[in-house]
This record gives C-alpha cells, structure tokens and sequence, in this order.
C-alpha cells in the first residue's frame, strides 16, 4: 500500500466532510493531530488496525484508501451540462470517469509512458477580452501546426505534445463533456455522441479551461449556454482556434448576396468540420461580415449545415488510440486484469480486443 496514497485519501475525506485533524485523531486515539498531518504528508505509514479503524468509523470502503485506480478528491472537473440533468447522475457520473483518468494516469507510470511534466499555460485572466483570446487562438492553431483543417489535428496535438487525455465516451443524459485537471494530468471528456462540429467546439473549450485552470478555474458544472465572461473568452478561443481568420480571408464574404451566403458559410464550415451558426459569428466577430448582415441570415438556412435532412454522425470509437495503447501494455504486462479491465471499460473480454481493434492497437494475447 502506497503510504503517499492514503494520506491523500485520508485528507481528501477529511476536507469532504469537513474534518478536522483533531477528529481524525480521536478516532485513531492519538494525543494530538501532529500523527495525522504526518500521515497526510506521507511521512508515516498507516498500520493495518488503523487502517482497518479508519474504514470502520468513516464508512468507507479499503479501496477508497488503497486503489490507485480511482480518483477521490483529487480532480477537478468542469462539466457541460443541461439544466435538468439533477447532481446525483452528474456524481455518478464523475466517479466512473474518474475511474478511466485514474487508470491511464497511474497504468502510463507503470508501463513507462511518460506524461508530460509542464503543461503550457495560455497568458489570459478574467481581465482579458474577447480580442485577446481570439488571438490566443489562432496562435495555438498557428504554433502547434493544425494546418488547414484545425479540427482533424487536435486532438492528436493535445495528446501527443501537451500530454492532455482526450476520451470520447458516452456521457450520462445531458452531459455534454468535461474537463478536469489533475496537478500532473489534464483530460477531457466528450460525448461521441454529439454531432462532429459540437464534438470539436467543445474539445476546443475544454482546452482552454485546462491552459488557463490555475488563472481562471472553471465552475464544477456549466450550462451548455453559459453566459459567464470565462465561458465566453473560452467560446472566442475555442472558435478563432478552429476557424483562424487566415483560412477565412480568400473569400470575399460581404460580397455574397441571396442563398449565395449561407451556401458559402454551410460549405466551409463542413470542410472546416464546424456548425455553420458557429462559422457565422465568427466571420462576423473578425469583421470579414458585418454584424447585421450576420444576424439576418435566417438559421434554418443554417441549419445541419445546409443538409436537407440531418446527417448521420459518424460515432468516434470509445475512448482513444492513446487510452487503449496503455492499457494493452498494461494488460501485456500484468499491471492490470483483463477481467479488471472489463470492468473499468463496461465491456466483455471480446469487447476489449475489439476496441484495440477500433484504434488500430495491436491486441495482447490474453484478450485474444
């Protein structure tokens, strides 16, 4: 049992329920709240029959103090949620996602797969304007090479050079996606569901809350129409980052007149692999379309990209390439189960070799 790792759950149930180390103390009978701090800081190690006190008097259960492969009080998360979705799903919720960024954080230090030790932090507070994040942006579109389709590269970028987790997953009812922001591991939730140009909005989002956490921490849960100043610098980067003005600028936009404007707009924002209302108010916003002209386009002719009937989506496989990768290793190398893996990923043995399959992971021969 990792001494470090109880006396971060012993802290992290304490400061839940508003727990002082005296109290703590009483429970274990010591004399004063020195013993515990120590525990805390994983200076001392925690015998059994304490341990075994500790799970008795908090109502807990051991692997709350022992299983590195669960999250507790150690994220921080931000969601996009709808209005009626109650806090217990989102609890729920939240647990079980932790569960997937605790296994990938602690299974890549098993296997070896380092995660990077400095994530970049984008030069914004809550004083920034609109203008500032646009231009942060498209500086990260230009600075990290997303090329002529920012969208398709993404999410390649945030994992392989930020070290940041991407996992499409299905979200409980209402939940859009999420970020959440450990000291050595930032990861983001997306619900596969949702429509491409939604799913790469929100991605876009989420990684301007993790650049800027420390600066400007997100609240726990946000509307999917949040109106806050943070959301909307996180909207003006999430959109100048997808749609940089240099991608823009080789069509005349106040030109186009009638039916030619939002074919024009539904036609670039599917190659960009955007909404079209999302392209809308970006040209607007870098004034290659004046504001009104913008707004007098009517939304149904915006509507599914200009598509008759909605397209179809073409649901992204469970997870990541990254996120599977390390639990095959970590399945080859006896760091973890396969039956706890099934577990972890809500699926049958056959079901794990299928989603190494999905991302193009070669399959150990324990799943075979």
């Amino acid at each position: 049992m990792s001494t470090a790792l109880i006396g971060k759950r012993l802290k992290a149930l304490r400061d839940q329920r508003d727990l002082k180390q005296d109290d703590i103390a009483e429970i274990l009978g010591f004399k004063d709240r020195q013993t515990i701090s120590a525990i805390e800081n994983g200076e001392r190690k925690v015998k059994p029959d304490e341990l075994l006190t500790l799970v008795e008097k908090l109502g807990v259960d051991l692997d709350f103090f022992t299983d590195a492969l669960r999250l507790e009080g150690e994220g921080r998360f931000s969601w996009r949620r709808g209005a009626d979705v109650p806090a217990a799903r989102l609890d729920s919720y939240e647990r079980l996602s932790g569960r997937w960024i605790a296994a990938y954080r602690e299974l890549s230090r098993r296997t070896g797969n380092v995660i990077p030790l400095i994530r970049p932090q984008l030069p914004l507070d809550k004083f920034s304007s609109y203008a500032d994040a646009a231009e942060a942006g498209e500086r990260f579109a230009r600075e990290f090479d997303l090329g002529d389709v920012p969208s398709a590269r993404l999410a390649e970028v945030m994992e392989g050079q930020l070290g940041i987790l991407v996992l499409m997953v299905e979200s409980a009812d209402g939940i859009s996606g999420a970020a959440c922001s450990l000291p050595e591991l930032g990861a983001v939730l997306i619900n596969r569901r949702e429509v491409k140009g939604r799913r790469h909005f929100d991605l876009a989002h989420e990684l301007f809350h993790l650049m800027t956490w420390d600066k400007m921490p997100p609240e726990r849960s946000e509307g999917l129409d949040g109106r806050g100043h943070v959301e909307k610098l996180a909207d003006r980067f999430a959109s100048a980052l997808l749609m940089p003005r240099w991608l823009l600028i080789d069509v005349d936009w106040r030109t186009l007149v009638g039916p030619a404007l939002p074919d024009a707009i539904n036609a670039r924002a599917t190659a960009l692999g955007v909404s079209a209302e999302a392209l809308r108010w970006r040209l607007a916003h870098t004034g290659l379309l004046a504001q009104k002209t913008a707004k007098d386009i009517p939304s149904v002719d915006l509507r599914n990209n200009g598509a008759v009937d909605p397209v179809q989506p073409i649901v992204p496989p469970l997870y990541s390439k990254t996120f599977m990768s390390v639990i095959a290793e970590a399945i080859d190398g006896g760091f973890i189960s396969v039956r706890r893996t099934a577990k972890l990923l809500d699926t049958t043995i056959d079901g794990i070799g299928d989603l190494m399959v999905a991302h193009g992971v070669a399959v150990p021969d324990t799943v075979r």
